[in-house]
């Protein structure tokens, strides 16, 4: 994913699924309320993405949950109903170890989800030192976490097609 050195924001669209495919399938952007001033970002960044590649928008569907710990709740409800789930989140570091409490429940809870093997879930989720920090993966200098979700998502949806 993005990083100082690489910003995966940036990619060749020819390396996408067929436009007409992806107009047949349906993708689900589940986004945690907390810290919307970047989570919202990064959503319009997965849904921009997802339209521009020729995802029909009735085909998106947009569910917001409270936190980053109720995403994968959100998709466990969405699996089997989409091609691909992408959850957004943002947990930025404070001073209380909550900030691995949240970041390990959700990573585990995706990594689940996936072995399930029924459904890609695509971790669009910042887990940032600062709010600096997940500011430049939400459109800032390293591009856009939700760009690259988006991607991620329609690629893995159509990667045994």
């Amino acid at each position: 994913m993005a990083t100082k050195l690489h910003n995966l924001s940036k990619f060749d669209p020819d390396a996408l699924p067929d436009k007409q495919l992806l107009a047949k399938q349906r993708y689900a952007v589940v986004v945690a309320d907390w810290n919307k001033e970047v989570t919202y970002v990064l959503a319009d960044g997965a849904i921009d993405t997802l339209m521009n590649a020729g995802v029909s928008e009735d085909h998106i569907i947009v569910h917001h949950v409270p936190g980053a710990v109720e995403l994968t709740y959100a998709a466990t409800k969405l699996m089997g109903q989409v091609d691909a789930i992408i959850i957004i989140g943002c947990v930025i570091q404070g001073d209380t170890p909550h900030f691995d409490y949240v970041c390990s429940s959700v990573t585990q809870g995706m990594t689940e989800l996936n072995l399930r093997g029924k459904t890609p879930v695509i971790f669009s989720v910042l887990t940032t030192l600062n709010l600096q920090q997940a500011l430049d993966r939400a459109g800032g200098a390293l591009g856009n976490k939700g760009v690259e979700g988006a991607v991620a998502a329609m690629r893995m949806a159509n990667m045994w097609l």
